[in-house]
């Protein structure tokens, strides 16, 4: 792990990355709550936690699909919870131009999956210096994120982790091949994103659905496939989010499945050691 891990603003160790929060920034009472909800519990299990809030939803399906509260007012909110709790925040990023304005408020850049080829955007996220956690295409196999680790890199930045969030399967499904895990591991730390992974996109509605129901079990499979961390979305009320309720983890229920991950990291340590 120490070579993986080795100058890319890894400091979990040996323990499990949690990177939990909603999928958009709804509102500061929102934020607050579920951030509260999350340190509590991490604290408690002496995880090591990321908030995550999108600022602005720029890849939707539909032009009335909720996009964001106004960029000022959300990152603004980032940066109060940072701030409030004392914990690192991170947000996606669209464009290169929004790389230097979101490094004001956060720690981690996070770039979507369908922007991970864009060499100006991964260039711009690394030299604000910050971490730049970038999200694996569904289009690529996991061995060819290494390129796109290199890029940020190559421009003088170390700081480089891999999310993998699935691969499509037709037209309206992802699988998971956790081969992917080991792959990326060797370039840098990875992280499965439990929520995004069991999305079913591109519905004939326009609204994206998902498998939330298999959350724990892609969990489980994730830690036993020795991922580094994990990204989860997380809402007290996934039925009335503004976006990407179909697949979010109840925040209820967080706690108990943080507690089987941290058991079965220790397990999975102890295995491998």
């Amino acid at each position: 792990m120490e070579r993986n891990l080795q100058n890319s603003g890894w400091t979990a160790g040996d323990r499990l990355q949690i990177i939990a929060g909603p999928c958009a920034i709804e509102g500061e009472d929102m934020a607050f709550r579920i951030a509260e909800s999350l340190v509590e519990t991490c604290s408690a299990l002496d995880l090591p936690l990321v908030f995550k809030g999108s600022y602005r939803k720029a890849n939707r399906s539909r032009i009335d699909s909720f996009t964001g509260i106004g960029d000022g007012r959300a990152l603004a909110i980032l940066s109060q919870v940072r701030e409030r709790f004392g914990i690192p925040v991170t947000t996606d990023i669209h464009t290169a131009e929004e790389a230097a304005m979101a490094a004001e408020h956060v720690d981690v850049l996070q770039i979507p999956a369908f922007l991970c080829r864009q060499t100006d955007l991964l260039v711009a996220a690394a030299n604000t210096g910050k971490v730049v956690n970038i999200k694996k295409g569904q289009f690529l196999s996991a061995e060819s994120m290494e390129h796109a680790v290199v890029k940020v890199h190559e421009s003088g930045n170390p700081k480089a982790w891999v999310t993998e969030r699935g691969t499509t399967f037709g037209y309206q499904d992802l699988v998971v091949d956790f081969r992917g895990m080991a792959a990326m591991r060797t370039f840098g730390p990875a992280i499965m994103d439990l929520t995004h992974s069991l999305q079913q996109p591109n519905q004939s509605s326009g609204v994206t659905g998902g498998r939330p129901e298999l959350i724990a079990h892609m969990a489980r499979t994730a830690v036993a496939a020795g991922a580094d961390g994990v990204f989860i979305e997380t809402h007290p009320d996934p039925g009335t989010a503004k976006s990407d309720g179909a697949n979010m983890l109840a925040l209820d229920r967080f706690a108990g499945l943080a507690q089987q991950m941290k058991t079965m990291r220790g397990a999975y340590l102890e295995a491998t050691r």
